[in-house]
């Protein structure tokens, strides 16, 4: 009688199924359950990632790096029998948070330029033009919405109508500081105030130039391993 019962409520449990016009339906909610997948270590170089690999710590060959952005690099492994990946560790690249598109009063963009861009010539150009403009006098010339002139110290005491430089090559910390950061085209739009903003002005090419030399990099520092096939980079 017991067996009788026990047999009927585990019954009871079992999903029924349903062919309704050629579909199959289930009258209970089904869960898969899924094989267990290595927990993520979280690194913010790209050394960290290469240092992980060579000492082979805790997974077997073969892996794949996958360049997945500028910011983002994972390593992954074999697919599990439910077909999700391993991912084994991944790296997240610590980046200056940097206001794109907003204008900032003329010290605070001055600041940022100094900390957050990486020196080079249109940088240099930037700087000589903001740190020298004379108060609440920026108006613009023509009216393609580009060119620009302000009123600028350009000596011990003289001042005078100075071009802003347009458009400016610059390299802000954009990816892991590894590698050589994308130097890519900004428009500088100036206000009274006065204040300044940088506008992007790549379509986002520096992306694909970023993750170039991500596998560059990776490239040149996993070499014998991707000539042993144990390692393959994709992005």
């Amino acid at each position: 009688m017991l067996k009788q019962a026990l047999e009927y409520i585990v019954g009871l449990g079992e999903a029924k199924k349903h062919e309704i016009n050629g579909f199959t339906y289930s009258d209970k909610e089904l869960h898969l359950v899924t094989e267990p997948t290595a927990e993520t270590i979280v690194v913010h170089s790209l050394d960290g990632i290469i240092e992980f690999i060579m000492n082979s710590h805790g997974f077997q060959f073969p892996v794949i790096v996958h360049v997945q952005s500028p910011t983002i690099v994972r390593v992954i492994g074999e697919l599990t029998s439910n077909r999700e990946w391993n991912e084994y560790i991944r790296a997240e690249a610590l980046l200056p948070s940097i206001p794109f598109g907003r204008f900032l009063d003329i010290e605070e963009f001055n600041i940022l330029l100094q900390s957050c861009f990486v020196e080079n010539e249109g940088r240099s150009k930037v700087l000589r033009v903001v740190g020298n403009i004379k108060e609440e006098d920026v108006r613009t010339t023509g009216d393609n919405g580009v060119s620009q002139v302000v009123t600028a110290k350009t000596g011990v005491a003289t001042v005078e109508d100075v071009l802003v430089p347009n458009p400016v090559n610059l390299k802000p910390y954009r990816s892991f500081v590894e590698i050589e950061q994308p130097e890519s085209g900004f428009v500088l739009r100036l206000k009274n105030g006065p204040a300044a903003a940088l506008f992007e002005a790549d379509g986002g090419e520096w992306k694909l130039t970023a993750m170039a030399r991500i596998k560059k990099y990776l490239h040149d520092n996993l070499n014998p391993l991707i000539e042993n096939d144990d390692v393959t980079i994709i992005g």
